[in-house]
């Protein structure tokens, strides 16, 4: 798993692990983008890059920066695609995980200019698109959120991270899309 404090809040990686029984490798950094698990040169990219060369992985899940996809889409995407394509080339499955929204009372949407709704829009377009171009699935968590109509028990109060009970719903359809990518 390939992310920031979205991926190791509430230990995410040991509930994917629990639910699937796979052993779950986690290269995170908070506040990391997808960019700097290219980029040799960082601690993070570093690791990456040599397990991405040295190691067998039958999935790599992908997460971006919480609103990374909305305000440096290009980058993004830029980013996503060489790791989709380092990802398929050595015969594992890219998995996005599709965050989610601020929750509607977060500040930080009045700063970005946007709607809880707005960002889950905007959020997911950049996901699927990224899948897309990569050939990857979508863990799509993000639409989860978004079903429980954001639900605030999903949120920490800070309004990005999840909470213990948004932790569970992202691991479990992170558990369900790598059960999914093992079928294809």
């Amino acid at each position: 798993m390939l992310g920031n404090s979205l991926t190791t809040a509430n230990y995410l990686p040991a509930l994917v692990e629990d639910i699937t029984g796979a052993h779950v490798v986690v290269h995170a950094r908070g506040g990391a983008r997808l960019a700097e698990q290219l980029n040799p040169q960082t601690r993070l990219g570093a690791l990456t890059q040599h397990a991405l060369e040295s190691d067998s992985w039958d999935c790599v899940v992908l997460q971006e920066s919480s609103n990374g996809p909305i305000v440096h889409r290009a980058r993004f995407l830029n980013a996503s695609a060489r790791l989709c394509e380092q990802v398929n080339a050595i015969g594992a499955k890219p998995i996005m995980f599709a965050t989610w929204a601020y929750s509607p009372t977060c500040p930080k949407l009045a700063l970005m200019g946007i709607s809880c709704d707005e960002m889950h829009a905007q959020l997911s377009d950049a996901y699927r698109e990224a899948a897309h171009i990569g050939k990857a699935c979508v863990a799509d968590v993000g639409t989860a959120f978004f079903e429980r109509n954001h639900d605030a028990s999903l949120y920490r109060p800070d309004g990005i991270h999840p909470s213990i009970e948004g932790t569970a719903l992202a691991a479990s359809v992170i558990a369900q899309s790598i059960g999914q990518a093992a079928r294809n």
